[in-house]
């Protein structure tokens, strides 16, 4: 893929994700965080499995990698669906959408610096160091009351 197509895809799904977690938040004070989380959750298993059976290949290969680790992908989108519908309510789009961009840089930079799960190793920088201070204290700024 290209590198701007990327970056803009990336933006784009940003964007999605803040949105993603408001409509899960109203929908969860109408049936319940989980129930929310779990209808959010079958609805992108549903969208991705019709589009994994028309570009091909479907599930066949489902099963054959022996690393367990790889199939917690469901685990990990079930904590960040649940999370996220209950943390803008309280943090607001802002706030929480600032709190997990922070966590996503801190946790990317460790995976980056030490090459972990696949990613080519990158050793963290001081201006990479510097980023992740500025950050935090934004995401101090704007949670503020």
């Amino acid at each position: 893929m290209d590198r701007n197509l990327a970056v803009v895809l990336a933006v784009a799904a940003g964007g999605c994700f803040t949105l993603q977690a408001l409509v899960n938040s109203t929908l969860g004070k109408d049936i319940g965080s989980f129930q929310a989380a779990m209808v959010s959750g079958a609805g992108a298993a549903l969208v991705l499995a019709c589009v994994s059976l028309v570009t091909g290949g479907g599930f066949v290969h489902l099963g054959a990698h022996p690393v367990a680790w790889h199939y917690i992908g469901g685990l990990l989108g079930a904590v960040f669906l649940t999370t996220t519908l209950l943390a803008v309510r309280t943090l607001g789009a802002g706030g929480m959408t600032a709190a997990l961009i922070a966590g996503q840089l801190a946790l990317s930079t460790l995976v980056d610096h030490f090459g972990l799960l696949g990613v080519r190793h990158d050793p963290v920088s001081a201006a990479r160091l510097l980023g992740l201070a500025l950050l935090v204290g934004g995401v101090t700024l704007v949670v503020r009351s």
